[in-house]
């Protein structure tokens, strides 16, 4: 399924452009107890893969966990949000409407961005929510490599082998068994100076 993405520049808060280049980071208890946010319906991982529409190379990766509560962990990624407290690339609160702004960034100018989603048990969520969370920050050029380090050591994810790549562990995942696919568009398509136009405007808009 193809959805097309349009990036509303009221609402958006100031962003950094995207890419590997995470930091350490730990956000206080408190900030973390008022975002917890807990989705609806059965646990699930979702891997999403930001790619390079030009040469069709991945950009990124990044892993959301749907269990207890919400975790997207963003390894060495570089979306932030006044909103989203992060502790060494865990971000929590991540709400629809959060995850919204997060996939429009990832697709945002030449990218688009491919989800894929497996329904877990409950058990299997929580280990990767402690896995993530006991990971530590990200190195930079380490997003897929990270995660395929964890999905490797979790039941039922054993079949995926550690890579630096996120085509190679976007393919590797889409030969698990029970994925679901969905695929978002950013609204410049291929326009030369995409990333930095959306991003100046989302500047304005912040600042």
């Amino acid at each position: 399924m193809i959805r097309a993405f349009r990036l509303a520049v009221a609402g958006l808060i100031a962003l950094t452009l995207a890419g590997c280049a995470g930091e350490s980071v730990w956000a206080p208890d408190d900030a973390v107890a008022r975002a917890t946010y807990v989705p609806t319906g059965p646990a699930t991982v979702t891997l999403i893969t930001s790619i390079n529409t030009r040469n069709n190379s991945g950009a990124h990766s990044a892993l959301l966990i749907d269990g207890a509560q919400r975790l997207l962990f963003d390894p060495a990624g570089s979306w932030h949000n006044p909103g989203i407290p992060e502790r060494n690339d865990v971000l929590f609160g991540m709400s629809p409407g959060y995850m919204d702004l997060y996939i429009a960034f990832q697709s945002n100018g030449v990218f688009e961005v491919r989800t894929q989603t497996i329904e877990i048990s409950a058990a299997t969520a929580t280990q990767l929510s402690q896995a993530v969370q006991a990971y530590g920050a990200v190195p930079p050029a380490f997003c897929s490599r990270s995660i395929t380090d964890i999905l490797r050591n979790t039941p039922g994810f054993e079949a995926i082998s550690q890579t630096f790549f996120p085509i190679n562990t976007m393919e590797q995942f889409g030969q698990l068994p029970g994925v679901r696919e969905e695929y978002f568009v950013g609204t410049l398509g291929e326009e030369e100076n995409g990333s930095e136009t959306v991003l100046a405007a989302q500047i304005a808009v912040g600042g």
